[in-house]
């Protein structure tokens, strides 16, 4: 069956491409992201942003929640090791510039597979548990009240979907079982907050994101307090039309929220030689984005709980820094400059279509 929406949504995503193809310094006109998302509309930030004035300006025209992109993440705060107290200098004061200019904060994030292990290195039985409990209980019951919403656990399935990763969480409590105790302790910690299970490449490798599912579906049904489904959407500009959506209408089977927690979508292409113009790399970015926009924003008011960016302008993207940036990636909606890309306009059009 044709999905009419898909189909029109390569229209204004093509349109965007020409302008951008054969005018590049013309203006891409786009509404403030917040004033036409269906759900708060978010970015990430780092403590430093706060200190460049241009961020802020488009910070706030646009947007309505923050993420901390890694200052809230073990390896940060528990930098100083077990005998030392966490550290939250950084975190604080994004909270509280959160507050003062009316922005919610999803909390980003307590437990992951790829951090922690220096921490707990030799420990197991009780102390480990002491470790375990303590690092979760003592964060989120820090930001209790100043957080809308926790990733409890990110990422926990393997790469190829092929099951839970091995770490050294799960080697102390079991493949599931870590994943149960980081809810479990942080529902303790923050009642109120809204707990979510976060992964990436959902949308992108359909055996990932059905593996994902599954789990949430044991985790639901031994009690876990899971009450919301984060997707990444680091997008692959090339997976095939109408992949996206069918993600997001299977995980929106749950009735749970969903947060669309880290968008963003290079045109670069890794590992082969790209033959492809401009204008159809464009193509792609913007018909992908513009898809998942619209599976959101399709989705059922209760289930639209917010929809993020992985940063604002493309020199803040994480895609864009160390020595292979080329300086031509394009990832994020505005451009160093401040400017709206093709791909606001794309988030727009989904929102409104």
């Amino acid at each position: 069956m044709i999905d009419r929406r898909a189909l029109l949504a390569a229209v204004p995503a093509l349109a965007a491409c020409d302008r951008f193809a054969s005018a590049q310094d013309a203006p891409i006109s786009a509404p403030p992201l917040k004033s036409v998302s269906p759900a708060p509309f978010g970015t990430c930030i780092q403590a430093g942003h706060i200190d460049d004035p241009a961020w802020v300006a488009l910070a706030r025209a646009n947007v309505s929640q923050l993420t901390p992109e890694w200052e809230m993440k073990m390896e940060y705060i528990a930098a100083d090791g077990l005998n030392a107290p966490y550290r939250f200098d950084r975190t604080d004061r994004i909270v509280d510039f959160a507050q003062a200019n009316g922005m919610a904060v999803h909390g980003h994030t307590l437990i992951w597979y790829s951090q922690g292990g220096d921490l707990v290195a030799g420990l197991s039985g009780a102390e480990f548990d002491r470790v375990f409990d303590d690092y979760v209980a003592t964060v989120a019951g820090h930001y209790r009240g100043k957080v809308r919403s926790w990733d409890v656990v990110n990422e926990p399935i393997t790469d190829d979907g092929e099951g839970m990763r091995d770490c050294h969480w799960s080697r102390e409590y079991g493949a599931d079982g870590y994943v149960l105790r980081a809810f479990e302790k942080a529902k303790a910690a923050d009642p109120e907050a809204v707990l979510f299970l976060n992964d990436y490449n959902l949308e992108n490798t359909p055996r990932k994101g059905a593996e994902f599912l599954r789990l949430v579906e044991r985790l639901l049904k031994a009690g876990c307090p899971l009450e919301g489904i984060g997707t990444q959407a680091h997008l692959d500009i090339e997976i095939p039309p109408g992949q996206i959506t069918s993600f997001i209408r299977e995980a929106a089977r749950f009735g749970l929220p969903i947060h669309v927690s880290e968008l963003d979508a290079s045109l670069r292409s890794e590992g082969r030689i790209d033959l492809r113009s401009d204008r159809e790399r464009l193509a792609q970015q913007t018909g992908r984005v513009r898809e998942l926009a619209v599976a959101f924003a399709d989705l059922p008011e209760r289930q639209r709980f917010a929809f993020s960016i992985w940063g604002l302008r493309d020199t803040d993207s994480w895609l864009r820094q160390g020595d292979k940036d080329d300086g031509k990636d394009s990832p994020l909606p505005f451009t160093a400059s401040g400017a709206a890309n093709p791909m606001a306009a794309a988030i727009a059009s989904g929102f409104q279509a």
